[in-house]
């Protein structure tokens, strides 16, 4: 965590680049990539009008799904190293942050859970989106430059050399070898197990905190705030550069 860093996008970006590529955004339909500078990406209910949208906003009900567990960019075949996170302006009511160590996750899965996913892959797929949050749907060029992707549900760090469980309830439409029901019932099961205190950092921002975080170990959520405060977020994120390998 870097605190008070008053920083303009352009210099967000450039720091960035010292850890890799920042991703664009694939999708645009809805107006979540900044016009400004195409490698942010906007978790902001405030559009280019200085307006704060509602909640049934096609773009707010997208944003709606970080209130559940995910990993950044992982319905990508080469999913994403890490990612920054700006706030530029916070809330006071909620929008707190959390982050779930999934190293310590793995190693404490119950024997039984620890049998479901070792050699068992999941499906990551960018359009659950619409179906989980009421969304549009991508365009028919959207779905087709970020087609479905299969992940291992056990992986190894390409640094550390660690397992971690690797999911992200938000894409997960599918499991190995599982019927939709029992697909879903698993990742959900999972997602409880994670969400314990014990595996958790929640971060209560101030103005002009920057986050990095490395999402190929931790999944992270937002708690829930006051639709008419405003929130301002910027994020940039690094290409990925190589496809997760199985522990």
């Amino acid at each position: 965590m870097f605190p008070g860093q008053d920083i303009t996008d352009s210099e967000h970006v450039a720091f960035t680049r010292h850890f890799g590529e920042p991703e664009i955004f694939h999708q645009t339909s809805l107006n979540l990539r900044s016009d400004q500078v195409k490698e942010i990406f906007l978790v902001s209910n405030v559009d280019g009008e200085n307006r704060v949208m509602k909640p049934s906003e096609p773009s707010q009900k997208q944003l709606s799904s970080s209130r559940q567990w995910h990993t950044d960019s992982s319905y990508r075949p080469m999913p994403s190293v890490g990612s920054l996170l700006h706030g530029i302006e916070i809330s006071r009511t909620g929008g707190i942050t959390q982050f779930i160590n999934m190293y310590e996750v793995y190693e404490a899965l119950p024997e039984p859970l620890r049998r479901q996913v070792e050699g068992r892959r999941a499906r990551h797929d960018f359009s659950m989106l619409h179906r989980i949050t009421g969304a549009p749907p991508p365009t028919a060029a959207e779905q087709a430059a970020m087609p479905a992707v299969w992940h291992p549900m056990v992986r190894r760090h390409p640094v550390s050399g660690r397992k971690s469980l690797y999911i992200s309830s938000i894409y997960n439409d599918a499991v190995e070898g599982l019927d939709d029901a029992a697909a879903q019932g698993l990742i959900e099961e999972l997602s409880q197990f994670a969400a314990q205190p014990r595996f958790m950092y929640r971060h209560l921002w101030e103005p002009h905190d920057v986050l990095m975080w490395d999402n190929r170990c931790t999944v992270h959520a937002v708690t829930p705030h006051d639709p008419e405060e405003r929130r301002v977020m910027h994020r940039t994120t690094i290409v990925g550069s190589e496809p997760v390998v199985a522990a």
